[in-house]
């Protein structure tokens, strides 16, 4: 088996090892990159027609039928339960995931979602070169630091509710290239769906063997509803938890493992 550390690349047929410290905070894409603070004012959502144009561009026309052809190409993409979401009509919802791949994880909601799907997503995502012209087009909802932009990412997330699309949150927050378990995570994502009071779905992406390959199959799970008896501190956990629990149990139907996880020993 190969070892190595965060950063590292391996061209090899044999299993590659990474030691983690941090279920909640360690980083295997673009650890050891410098964190450049986004200071402009950032453009969220939009309504004029210049910005639906663009949007309808490089969603429609570009990222989706490229993600499709790759995810069909390279992993042989199946997906399980999408119709899911068809029963949720003239409303938002909120869709949380587990985080193990990086181009396919920034597109593959707007396809499952068939609906202009936005992604909450770290100020890394804006100012990485490589990722952020991409990033920006594809309406990712960055979360930044300054008052002003802060203020805009709030009013972004009311109007694309009040506009009934979904939003798409990854709760694990970092993305572990192939990992076949579900991190734990924090509830403070969840309390969106009590604030607007909608359903929220999740998907969980495993990966499963497909002859001498292997294949991701994402499963669909929802709509899950907040406990309108609970208070809603306890709406938030109890609505992370059903979460969490229905991604546990998918992750279960892994029966391939690319890369191996282990603790390191304290």
């Amino acid at each position: 088996m190969l070892q190595y550390n965060c950063g590292e690349t391996m061209k090899n047929n044999e299993k590659e090892v990474i030691y983690y410290n941090d279920e909640l905070n360690d980083d295997f894409i673009g650890a050891n990159d410098e964190v450049v603070p986004y200071t402009k004012k950032y453009v969220y959502y939009k309504t004029n027609l210049f910005y639906k144009m663009k949007y309808f561009f490089w969603n429609k026309i570009f990222a989706i039928p490229v993600s499709i052809i790759h995810a069909k190409a390279k992993f042989g993409w199946k997906i399980i339960n999408k119709k899911a979401f068809k029963n949720i009509k003239n409303s938002s919802y909120f869709i949380y995931g587990n985080h193990t791949q990086a181009f396919f994880d920034a597109t593959m909601p707007k396809i499952i979602s068939n609906k202009d799907c936005h992604i909450i997503v770290s100020e890394t995502n804006v100012t990485k070169k490589g990722i952020s012209f991409l990033a920006k087009r594809l309406g990712a909802l960055p979360i930044l630091n300054d008052y002003e932009n802060t203020k805009n990412f709030v009013k972004a997330i009311d109007n694309i509710v009040k506009d009934n699309k979904p939003i798409l949150i990854y709760p694990e927050a970092h993305i572990w290239p192939y990992y076949t378990k579900i991190r734990p995570f924090k509830s403070t994502s969840f309390r969106y769906p009590i604030k607007y009071n909608v359903p929220s779905f999740c998907f969980t992406n495993t990966y499963q063997k497909n002859g001498k390959k292997f294949r991701i199959v994402t499963y669909i799970d929802g709509p899950f509803y907040p406990n309108e008896k609970l208070s809603k501190k306890e709406q938030i956990e109890d609505l992370r938890n059903q979460i969490y629990n229905k991604m546990v149990e998918r992750s279960l139907l892994n029966n391939y493992e690319k890369i191996i996880y282990k603790k390191k020993e304290i």
